[in-house]
């Protein structure tokens, strides 16, 4: 056998034997028009795979095939997005078969959406859309250069004499920057709001929450010495309090009453999803917060504070509702069903984009 042959050979035997080991190509998740959901996966050697989603009451063990594929279909879901993962022998882990995943530090999960029968306030649907841009800016009070999302709405003209009032959208915990738009869908939110003439047309920043390990009282100093003068430098913009708004879910809710509740001269408006407040800034901020209730009152012109009633933070957020109509400050709360989930959170944004700017 000459050389070349004998290469050759070789070159399609490792080819073979490596096809050979190569997973198949699954389809995985399937949603089908009834709206179960087919999960499949691939494994010889596991020996247990379960399927954990914030769609079922408990996780649901998948079956395996006699090709190592294992799979379960779900009963019906109701529309909405979804995180959702695999754990292979207490190992959990992200649908290898799905790009779609969520955008978090700690938690790797993968996301399904389940499109509803009529377009959902968070679907892509046939409307003019703005753009989100990834800026980076010079933060320095971190002494850093970071990074944030700029959402500028349909027909945004930089160069125009319109000026925009800005909502600073804050993610959760160990979120990112890119969650509010890969699972929170706030620009499609607000494009639909927008073309529907339910919400302003309005710019969303979107920044870096994480500060570790700086103190979480520096994303405060960060957002009013760094972000507002790089947004009021580089986009036309109102700026007062007037054209500006602060919300946020979870530690990125307690981080929204901590900037807008101690900065009142620069928010007309604050939103405070399921906040988070075991923190040394909000407790130093707030133990013996004494406001002067009236001139407050009269500087905000919307000041919501919204949970889930099956939220793990529902009795604190009742007992921090409770302290701020002690101190007579004009708090709207929103209360719905449901539990400490991104479902919620674009929920609680639908409902505070035509509150503002009004």
């Amino acid at each position: 056998m000459n050389r070349s042959l004998f290469l050759l050979l070789a070159l399609l035997t490792a080819f073979t034997s490596a096809m050979a080991q190569r997973p198949p190509a699954l389809s995985s998740p399937d949603v089908h028009p009834d709206h179960t959901i087919t999960f499949r996966y691939f494994s010889k050697n596991a020996q247990n795979v379960t399927l954990n989603g914030e769609f079922l009451k408990a996780p649901m063990a998948m079956t395996k095939d006699t090709a190592g594929i294992w799979s379960v279909t779900v009963p019906p879901v109701k529309p909405d997005i979804y995180p959702y993962s695999f754990t292979v022998d207490n190992v959990q882990m992200s649908d290898p078969n799905n790009t779609y995943i969520f955008a978090n530090e700690r938690f790797k999960r993968s996301i399904v959406e389940v499109p509803g029968d009529q377009p959902l306030v968070h679907s892509l649907q046939n409307v003019p859309h703005g753009k989100v841009s990834y800026r980076y800016y010079k933060s320095s009070t971190l002494d850093t250069t970071r990074t944030l999302l700029v959402y500028t709405p349909p027909n945004f003209d930089p160069k125009a004499k319109t000026q925009y009032p800005v909502l600073y959208l804050i993610h959760g915990g160990s979120d990112t920057e890119e969650t509010w738009i890969k699972v929170g869908r706030a620009n499609l939110i607000a494009d639909n709001l927008i073309a529907q003439g339910k919400a302003k047309p309005m710019l969303i920043v979107m920044p870096y929450g994480n500060v570790r390990p700086a103190p979480m009282a520096d994303f405060t100093k960060d957002v009013v010495n760094d972000i507002i003068p790089f947004v009021e430098a580089n986009y036309p913009v109102i700026k007062d309090s007037k054209g500006r708004a602060v919300a946020g879910f979870s530690v990125g809710g307690g981080q929204t009453l901590n900037i807008g509740l101690t900065n009142p001269d620069k928010f007309a408006y604050v939103c405070s999803y399921a906040p988070y407040t075991a923190t040394e800034e909000f407790k130093k901020n707030f133990s013996d917060w004494s406001p002067n209730a009236d001139a407050m009152n009269k500087q905000l012109k919307l000041f919501t504070v919204s949970v889930g009633t099956e939220d793990f933070l529902y009795e604190p957020v009742k007992q921090n509702i409770a302290m701020f109509n002690e101190k007579k400050i004009n708090v709207k709360p929103l209360i719905v069903p449901g539990g400490h989930t991104w479902m919620n959170c674009k929920l609680y944004l639908a409902n505070t984009l035509p509150q503002l700017f009004k």
